[in-house]
């Protein structure tokens, strides 16, 4: 398994692990999805693709949302 580490402000945004479906429609988080919010997130990556969104409302709609693939 691979890592990351995604930085943002956090008083402005978040992060969200989706799923594909979620990613390519900014769909609103899943009960029991992984949400980061420290702003310095270390992330461990599955083999594949990895979808985030931002949940703040627009964001994600805007084109904050990112698809990681790792090997």
């Amino acid at each position: 398994m691979a890592g990351a580490v995604f930085k943002y402000d956090a008083t402005a945004h978040d992060m969200v692990a989706v799923s594909a479906a979620g990613y390519k429609a900014c769909a609103k988080p899943v009960k029991g999805a992984r949400v980061y919010k420290s702003g310095a997130d270390l992330v461990t990556l599955a083999r594949g693709t990895n979808y985030f969104i931002r949940s703040i409302p627009g964001h994600c709609q805007s084109g904050m949302k990112i698809a990681v693939t790792a090997a």
